[in-house]
């Protein structure tokens, strides 16, 4: 099986590509809870929760190396933009590390590409100005633009928007819509950026060899609810 496949990661190092993600309308503060210590345990990049679930996250993952993650417009992307400005400095003002922050795929689908930079735009330099004045420090932006809505020349606009707003992020899909991640995206993704901005992937990742095809075609980050199992998976392959 060592042989079979070939390792790009130390275990280490794919734990802090994994958001774990748990964002279902149902979630009970006893699973985010849970999640917390598994979170802890394989010290994931993050813990991905609703904006409800942020103060409990918080607690549990208070002095680990786990940051919190959580939403803003999700999953649709169709609030008002006073709206996501609120979400997102609601977020971080109970102590979200990271923003997934939807775009108004309506807007852009409608070849409004200017009203999407300026919502963008603004709510980067309302948490950039806000990181700056209240929280000693940074506040990963990640940009999630839902690739399996987008036609190829959509993805390549959308993209050259994010990075030149100075988000920290692309993220692929909301795992809401009508497909998840593909390679494809990822690659292509690849090709429109620099390697100054990250790429999320997110969307139906299940297995460690999802997670290693996605890393290989230059995702630096997992948006999961399975991290749990692609680090047993991992550590049942090679950590034996």
């Amino acid at each position: 099986m060592k042989g079979s496949v070939i390792i790009t990661l130390t275990r280490e190092q794919l734990a802090k590509t994994i958001d774990l993600t748990y964002l279902k309308p149902i979630a009970t503060v006893k699973e985010i809870e849970s999640l917390c210590l598994k979170s802890r345990k394989y010290h994931f990049a993050s813990l991905c929760v609703n904006p409800c679930m942020i103060t409990i996250a918080r607690r549990f993952l208070a002095d680990t190396d786990v940051k919190v993650c959580s939403v803003v417009g999700f999953p649709l992307g169709v609030n008002s933009t006073e709206t996501k400005v609120f979400e997102a400095k609601d977020c971080v003002k109970k102590g979200a590390d990271e923003i997934d922050v939807m775009i108004n795929i309506g807007a852009l689908k409608s070849g409004n590409f200017v009203f999407v930079e300026k919502e963008l735009l603004i709510i980067v330099n309302v948490i950039r100005r806000e990181q700056m004045a209240e929280y000693n420090k940074h506040i990963n932006i990640k940009v999630i633009i839902e690739t399996g809505n987008l036609l190829k020349d959509e993805i390549k606009k959308v993209c050259k928007i994010v990075e030149d707003i100075g988000a920290d992020f692309i993220q692929t899909s909301t795992g809401y819509g009508t497909r998840g991640v593909e390679l494809d995206d990822i690659r292509l993704i690849r090709e429109i950026v620099t390697r100054n901005i990250g790429v999320k992937a997110s969307g139906g990742i299940r297995t460690f060899k999802d997670a290693q095809a996605l890393i290989d075609a230059g995702a630096t980050r997992l948006g999961t609810s399975a991290g749990v199992e692609i680090m047993d998976e991992y550590i049942e392959i090679f950590d034996k």
